[in-house]
């Protein structure tokens, strides 16, 4: 069973005319998940997350900002890339409410796995600093709730969005508890994500991958490295930081994987997963802006979620 969390309100969060962050994006992925081969996905609404799940990993005054900020009418720019919307507010909480749903019905043995379908993405928030399209640190967020609210002692976030998940980084710096490893074209924004950087406990694994290398090489490195890093680490839950702009027609990016790739690394993430926490998966969406492109790899993703 695998579990489908998403909500409305992402469908009301605005960005400027021509942005990539679009809402056509979770159209698009909605209408890909609506097909026939999809009707067993328990599909669930993603709640709202309240001020205090914030607090799990940014401080006060970043949530705070953030609400003050909303406005009521039209848009306001956080920075260059990253705006409000009077729809805003409550996309990005049910955004961080959706993935601690899932990971509350994943643990409790409701479904092997989950996919929260959400937008805005989360990745690159970092603690006072909204900022790459992204709010909230939805992943961080809820790796901190299945340690400090269902007393897990390992929890591991794999991110093979493109951009390196800086935000992430920042959030579980200092977290030992966690095992953050993000695969990430280099040169690209935000510009972090270097191998050295690991994290005051050893904690992350940054693999900068070469603009214009492809999925082959993708899985040469998953496959000699970071899988048996995760098998080791023997998580308690594996959390994904699901973003596909990788793929070769993303517009954002010079990586060149294949909607398979996709397929690939899921499937053998969810084989990781079965060997080391029951099957315990979850899976949030970050990038990916090209639309046909996005809803294909998600429909890809999702299937090998439903078929672990």
């Amino acid at each position: 069973m695998t579990l489908l969390f998403t909500n409305d309100a992402g469908l009301r969060h605005q960005m400027p005319l021509g942005h990539p962050e679009q809402i056509a994006r979770l159209e698009h992925v909605n209408r890909a998940l609506s097909a026939p081969e999809f009707a067993a996905l328990d599909r669930r609404e993603a709640p709202m997350a309240e001020e205090a799940d914030l607090l799990l990993a940014h401080p006060e005054s970043h949530v705070t900002a953030i609400r003050e900020a909303a406005p009521q009418e039209g848009l306001i720019a956080l920075d260059p890339d990253t705006s409000m919307s009077p729809g805003t507010w409550e996309a990005a909480l049910r955004g961080v409410g959706g993935c601690l749903a899932a990971v509350d019905a994943v643990l409790a043995g409701e479904a092997k796995n989950a996919f929260v379908a959400t937008r805005p993405p989360g990745h690159h928030a970092e603690k006072t600093r909204a900022m790459g399209f992204c709010m909230f640190g939805n992943v961080a967020i809820a790796a901190k709730h299945a340690l400090d609210r269902h007393g897990l002692s390992r929890v591991a976030i794999v991110d093979f969005d493109v951009h390196h998940g800086n935000g992430t980084q920042d959030l579980l710096w200092d977290e030992p508890r966690t095992l953050f490893i993000s695969s990430h074209q280099m040169p690209l924004y935000p510009g972090t994500g270097a191998a050295h950087e690991r994290g005051a406990h050893g904690n992350i694994l940054n693999v900068p991958l070469s603009p214009g290398s492809d999925g082959e090489t993708m899985r040469s490195i998953y496959g000699s490295r970071l899988f048996q890093r995760l098998r080791d680490y023997q998580p308690e839950l594996i959390i994904l930081s699901a973003g596909f702009d990788a793929h070769a027609d993303d517009p954002l990016a010079n990586l060149n994987w294949t909607t398979e790739d996709f397929a690939w690394i899921t499937r053998e993430l969810c084989k990781v997963a079965d060997d080391t926490c029951g099957g315990r998966l979850v899976s949030s969406m970050e990038g990916g802006y090209n639309l046909d492109a996005l809803a294909d790899s998600v429909a890809a993703h999702v299937t090998e979620l439903m078929e672990a």
